[in-house]
């Protein structure tokens, strides 16, 4: 055999391994992603199942208050019809649903026999877990999809990103921090 020939050969086995390895790795890091998402989906499942209950168990006592009822409600619906419209849209509504549910436990505060109901207390417990979780699957998920986008938009990958069908996948938003700080006003006038 001729040596040139045996160079091409060895060079083209090479580059075959090469692609065969950098379409792996995107594999990897696509199914982490939807790994990642798939918790957060848990997560907010269990945060949808817990709200009607919560709703229940404070709706005897805060008859007066069904507005801020009916926006959870209606936050929640909301929430769970935007899992299917992808990761920002969920997120948005996840967000409103969180600041529905602010309000809800805002006004729990106003009433002792709430704050002293063991099955309200034990919701709001189990919902504050839930949204700790939601909060680390959310860094974990970000974090899976900026090594993800990192490693489509990166050299060599990027090169087989495109043909493959490695397409860019978007964040998880959090809520906005502006939204979260009190406006607070000390000046005497």
């Amino acid at each position: 055999m001729d040596l040139t020939l045996i160079i091409i050969i060895v060079i083209a086995i090479v580059l075959v391994v090469v692609v065969v390895g950098i379409y792996n790795g995107l594999v990897q890091r696509r199914l982490r992603v939807d790994e990642a998402f798939s918790q957060i989906e848990v997560q907010l499942k269990r945060r949808h199942d817990l709200i009607p209950n919560l709703v229940n168990a404070v709706k005897g006592y805060m008859g007066f208050e069904q507005k801020v009822l009916t926006d959870v409600t209606n936050a929640r619906a909301a929430a769970v019809a935007a899992g299917s419209q992808g990761p920002a849209q969920q997120a948005a509504a996840e967000n409103a649903l969180t600041g529905t549910l602010r309000s809800l436990f805002a006004v729990v505060e106003n009433y002792p026999e709430l704050k002293a109901n063991e099955n309200v207390l034990s919701l709001q417990e189990q919902l504050t877990t839930t949204e700790n979780q939601i909060s680390f699957s959310r860094q974990h998920y970000n974090a899976t999809v900026r090594d993800y986008n990192t490693s489509i938009a990166t050299f060599p990958n990027l090169l087989l990103a495109g043909p493959f069908g490695f397409t860019k996948r978007e964040f998880f938003d959090a809520e906005p921090e502006a939204a979260n700080v009190p406006n607070v006003d000390l000046s005497l006038s």
